[in-house]
């Protein structure tokens, strides 16, 4: 049902990497969204008032935080598409961000609220009054939040929004907090307990949690989290297998945004080779993987020399001394710079983030081992990386 109501609504739904086209598909989702929370809340706080039942109540204002959230939603997509300008170079796409962030923090306000008054209800307990037709009511609201959770999913997965991927999580949440508002129905009225207070505690720590976890989820990528391994892994092998690339390293990645994607990265060529050419190669790599992962690329050109035998002996030496070093990733832009009474060896040594060794007892490795293979008139000189992105 999905993909029939995107074919419908969504022009050029295939070609997700234009902007346009992604904004379509928030609008679509937030306007779904809103539609179908709305119906949610109608009948819930309707049949929450006259069987008396906070729990219901709870869960349909819970749907109407959710609408807020799709209306939020809506307007952020519509924010977020707007094109560069003066103040904002790289775009306006994290505003998608920041809208995940303001309706996280609007769920947990609104489930703090709803502890209080279930709270209350416990210390003031009613009976509540069953008919079937409130539970048909709810096993529907649950069918169509079922529905919610896979719709959001299947587009955040499209768009990669991790906005609508957010609110696909806290769709499949309200099924449960609906669930546990039917079983509060049910036990009232086969065992005459009145749960109703508790479970509709149950209900609001359950949209308190789940505001946290959003909360965690939409301010990651603006914290500047690692970048995702599929598209790091779609860089390397994008790079690595151009004709005349003898290595890479360095890579970054800056993230403004879906579809604002900014990266750079070292690569290494040989330093007897064309000039012309390896700048020729690199700028078809930078227009390929533009082309191909939407990326704004630029890379910084290494120049190496392959064909000096104590350069390659002395690295072969190194890496050698580092192999059980855990934690010691690579090194690279290595070269011998002599001197009339000194030629110092210098490199840079990648560390991952989890190296326990300390820079100093690196450092002394590389030197003993140099000093061993070249003599006391070679010093180590390292410069230490620390590798966020693996590659």
């Amino acid at each position: 049902m999905t993909s029939l109501l995107i074919r419908l609504f969504v022009k050029n739904h295939e070609n997700t990497a234009d902007p346009r086209v992604r904004e379509s598909y928030g609008k679509f989702a937030g306007i779904v969204g809103i539609v179908s929370n709305v119906i949610l809340c109608v009948m819930k706080i309707i049949i929450g008032v006259f069987s008396k039942s906070i729990a219901i109540i709870a869960d349909g204002i819970n749907n109407l935080a959710d609408a807020s959230s799709s209306i939020m939603t809506l307007v952020g997509f519509k924010l977020a598409s707007q094109p560069e300008d003066e103040k904002h170079p790289y775009g306006h796409a994290r505003i998608e961000y920041l809208t995940g962030l303001f309706v996280s923090i609007l769920i947990i306000i609104i489930g703090v609220q709803l502890l209080k008054t279930s709270f209350e209800k416990i210390l003031d307990p009613q009976p509540l009054e069953f008919s079937y037709t409130t539970v048909i009511i709810l096993i529907i609201a649950i069918i169509i939040k079922l529905w919610q959770s896979m719709f959001n999913r299947n587009i955040g997965k499209r768009i990669s929004s991790v906005t609508l991927l957010a609110t696909a999580s806290d769709s499949r949440n309200d099924v449960i907090s609906t669930a546990a508002v039917l079983i509060s129905v049910l036990v009232g009225k086969f065992t005459g307990l009145h749960i109703d207070g508790y479970m509709g505690c149950l209900v609001a720590l359950f949209i308190i949690w789940s505001g946290i976890q959003l909360v965690r989820e939409t301010s990651n990528p603006l914290l500047g989290e690692a970048p995702d391994e599929e598209l790091v892994e779609a860089i390397r092998d994008t790079v690595a297998n151009e004709p005349g690339v003898l290595g890479i390293h360095d890579l970054m990645v800056h993230n403004y945004g879906p579809g604002k994607i900014f990266a750079s990265m070292h690569v290494e060529v040989d330093a007897d080779g064309d000039l012309m050419k390896s700048h020729d190669i690199i700028d078809n790599i930078e227009r390929h993987v533009k082309d191909s992962l939407n990326i704004e690329f630029v890379i910084h050109m290494d120049p190496v020399r392959t064909n000096d035998p104590q350069i390659t002996r002395l690295r072969t030496i190194i890496e050698k001394a580092f192999e059980p070093l855990d934690g010691v990733e690579s090194i690279h832009d290595f070269r011998l710079v002599p001197g009339p009474t000194h030629t110092n060896v210098i490199f840079d040594v990648v560390l991952a983030p989890s190296c326990s060794y300390p820079e100093k007892q690196i450092q002394t490795i590389a030197d003993k081992a140099v000093k061993e293979a070249a003599g006391d008139s070679y010093f180590v000189v390292i410069t230490f990386d620390r590798a966020y992105t693996k590659l």
